[in-house]
């Protein structure tokens, strides 16, 4: 059973690496950013009151995400295991995280921080071609990173979870890392 935490900037590969590795461990990849992006198109209550934040580069409230993320968790199709993309992005989301885990009595394995160059990760949001992909967006999602969710890194470091992993290799280098990695970790309790 995999039960992993993917953090890093925006656009450093956490979607393409969640992707191949729900694919190589048959087990859901949690996606805050395809859940909302979805509540968006679908114009859901919840995907009108994210679109604003979204649009202008900020981040979604905790009480919306956090509520996606319980839910996910209790799914049956998480039974077996899991995969967090996105989320936490702040080491609010970080506690609120560890204490739901807690009262659901689930461990993670590790937490995996993907990282690449800010220019790079510019460059690959702009090939997206996603309607909230304009460069300045991009930029202030960065700035948005490096002032809220960066401090995860060190969050997670003294816990003894984090594992670095370079994002800004090909995928499938940065995918056999992964998998590499994902076959020695032990759950963090």
């Amino acid at each position: 059973m995999v039960r992993v935490i993917l953090v890093g900037p925006p656009g450093s590969g956490k979607g393409t690496q969640g992707e191949l590795l729900q694919a190589a461990f048959g087990i859901p990849k949690i996606s805050t950013g395809d859940i909302l992006r979805a509540a968006v198109r679908d114009e859901t209550p919840l995907g009108l009151e994210a679109k604003h934040y979204m649009e202008s580069g900020n981040l979604v409230p905790d009480s919306v995400v956090i509520g996606l993320i319980e839910e996910r968790l209790q799914s049956e199709a998480a039974s077996d295991g899991w995969i967090l993309d996105g989320f936490p992005r702040t080491i609010p989301q970080a506690e609120a995280l560890d204490a739901l885990l807690a009262k659901l009595n689930i461990s993670y394995d590790c937490v995996i921080c993907l990282d690449a160059p800010d220019e790079e990760i510019v460059q690959r949001m702009l090939a997206r071609g996603r309607d909230d992909d304009k460069e300045e967006v991009i930029r202030e999602r960065l700035k948005v990173y490096r002032d809220k969710t960066a401090p995860l890194i060190e969050f997670y470091d003294r816990k003894g979870s984090l594992q670095a992993v370079n994002g800004n290799r090909p995928p499938e280098v940065v995918s056999a890392a992964l998998k590499e990695l994902l076959q020695f970790e032990q759950p963090v309790s």
